[in-house]
Order: structure tokens, then sequence, then C-alpha cells
């Protein structure tokens, strides 16, 4: 069955451009590698619980491999977390993003699923497309938008992404149907093409600008940026962020996204914000493993959530995804030197709730 585009309702559109913390849910499995509806469950009863202002499913950190025709668990990952999200029966706005990815046909088939299934955005991932130009990454997003509101998604080349110029988001932001962008190349210079490129576009007010760097989280979020279009200062913010970071120790996220909201108009913050910063990076390195390529990022989450019993171990589809060196080791360093950023005992207090 076809959908087509549903705009977001003015409560969400407004708490979109707020600022929102979205948590990119990973995927629950057993030891033989088989969904874990129940553990699936209560991890989105975590994010609900823990104050998210939605969740992002079937993305990176959901595992690509879902979508493989062997395994098929795009369509139940994307059903059970919209059917906790109608079970919490909440009051306040809640986005729910689906992943989009693949050509041009399984993108606009994946893109009328999500929307078939109650979600408000779609996450639309150039991964895996190198070959194509920008203007066909351009029409693709023209079909997706046509059928859901699409949250843009600049992915890192490391882990599968590719370089776009200024021109190609400026084009992207120009797009009916755009209403955010998240922006993950983990490069400054490339962060900075993204805010221009939507500053310079007619639709500049209509885009929510989301942080997907894990690695600079916090700066990306205090900072005001500010360019002169035809000859004219704008100023733009990041508002929220949708993050792989912030699948774990998500009501801290939370409470920090809410403390960054309070004060980032202030003239002049306190340097202890930089700090901040710095071991919220420092925790990512940690769970997303740079050191060795990212190749430890999925079971670096998954570490995490085991130990507060949100997951029962560290089984990714793929058997070739595994902690790097050393890793274990690095995620019990940051787990006990920044005890603040972490939220065991909020997990512990509910865990047996979330798991019924």
């Amino acid at each position: 069955m076809g959908a087509s585009r549903q705009p977001l309702t003015p409560e969400l559109y407004e708490a979109l451009h707020e600022g929102l913390a979205i948590p990119a849910h990973p995927l629950a499995l057993t030891a033989e590698r088989k969904l874990d509806e129940r553990r699936q469950r209560a991890l989105t009863r975590y994010y609900i619980a823990s104050g998210a202002g939605g969740v992002a499913v079937a993305v990176h950190s959901t595992q690509f491999e879902i979508r493989d025709p062997g395994i098929g668990l795009l369509e139940p990952v994307l059903r059970l977390a919209a059917e906790e999200v109608e079970r919490a029966g909440l009051t306040r706005p809640f986005l729910k993003v689906a992943g989009i990815c693949g050509d041009m046909e399984q993108a606009v088939r994946e893109a009328q699923l999500a929307a078939n299934l109650g979600y408000e955005a779609g996450l639309l991932s150039m991964g895996g497309l190198q070959d194509w130009s920008e203007e066909q990454l351009l029409e693709r997003t023209r079909r997706v938008a046509d059928v859901i509101p699409v949250f843009g998604f600049y992915l890192q080349p490391s882990v599968g992404g590719r370089i776009l110029s200024v021109d190609f988001w400026r084009s992207f932001a120009e797009i009916e149907g755009v209403i955010a962008i998240k922006m993950a190349p983990f490069n400054r210079y490339q962060s900075l093409d993204v805010v221009r490129a939507v500053m310079e576009s007619s639709r500049s007010s209509e885009i929510a600008l989301y942080t997907g760097n894990d690695d600079n989280i916090v700066t990306d979020l205090l900072t005001t940026y500010r360019f002169k279009v035809n000859g004219e200062p704008m100023e733009k913010k990041i508002v929220g962020g949708l993050l792989g970071h912030w699948a774990v120790w998500t009501s801290k996220a939370v409470q920090l996204l809410e403390a960054i909201r309070k004060i980032r108009n202030d003239a002049a913050l306190s340097a202890s914000w930089l700090t901040l910063g710095i071991e919220v990076t420092d925790s990512n390195a940690a769970l997303f493993d740079p050191a060795h390529q990212f190749h430890g990022c999925i079971p670096g989450i998954h570490e995490a959530l085991r130990r507060q019993g949100l997951l029962a171990g560290l089984w990714c589809l793929n058997p070739e995804e595994q902690l790097s060196p050393g890793q274990l080791e690095e995620i019990s360093r940051v787990t006990r030197d920044y005890p603040h950023l972490t939220d065991d005992e909020f997990v512990a207090a509910h865990l047996e709730e979330w798991l019924r």
C-alpha cells in the first residue's frame, strides 16, 4: 500500500526545532542471533522513560543486516518500536524516525513501510551509493520525500558515507519535505558545509539541524553558527542530536541536552562546558572504537547496555562484529572515571518493569 507524505503536527514541528534527544536504537539478539523481542521492547521502554524526544530505528546502530532476505527483521523492529511508543500513551511530542537506505526502489519501499507503520520521518542514508551522481541522490531524496518527511544524513566515509558538496546540500535543503539534517561526517569542515548550505537556502528556517557527530556533541550543541547570506548576517544553531552515543546512558543525555538548551544563548559560557565536552568525547571513543576504524562501535554500545542488564550479550547479526583489542578496558575506564555521564542507578530502578 502506497503512502503520501504527512506533515508533522504543529506540536512535533515545534519540538523538532526546539531540539530533541533521539537515540539510535540498537538490536537485541539472543545467543542464537535471533531477535530478542523482550529486550528489544525493553530498550524502547528505556528510551521513552529516559525522556528522549524520539527514537531512530533501522539505522546503523540497529545493524543494516536486518534488511538481508535471509534475516528479514526490518519490519519487525520498526513495528515493535512503534507498538511500544503507542502503548506508552505519551502526552509529549515524540518523533519516530525510520532509517531508510538502498537504491531508489528500495528507499521508496522502505519509506512506504515506515509511513504505514506510523513513523513521522525517515533518516535517509547515502551509504553504499558512491557511484551515484549528486543529482541522482537529490532525485532519490525527492522521491522519498513524496512519501515521508526526510531527515537528511551526512554519514562519515569511514563507515560507508561519502563527501558531498556545499551545492549538493544547498539543493538538498530546497527539497520540500526535508525537515531536518543530521550531520555525522565527524569532520568540522564538512559539518560547516551543511550549516552554511542550509542557511543559504530559501528553506533555512524550515530545517532543523541535528548533530550526529558523536565525537563533538557538546560543542556542536553550544555553538551559534553565523554566516553572511546575501550580505546580511544570519545565525543558526544545531538544536538536538540523533546519536548512537545516546543509545546508552540515555537519561543523562536527555539531561545534558536540557541543560544546554537553557544556557546556549548566554553571552558568556563557563569553560567547564568545554571540559564536559571532552569527557563525553572520551567516553564515545571507548564506545565507538575510532582506534580501530570504528570496527567495535556496535559491540561497544551493546557492552554498555549489557552491563546495565538491558541486553543479554554483545551478539551482532554479523559474527565478525566484536569488541576490538583493549576496548573492554577502555569502556571500564570511562565508566569508572565519568560516573556523572552514566545512568546505572536509573536503569537498575526500572529494569524489571521494562523487561516485564
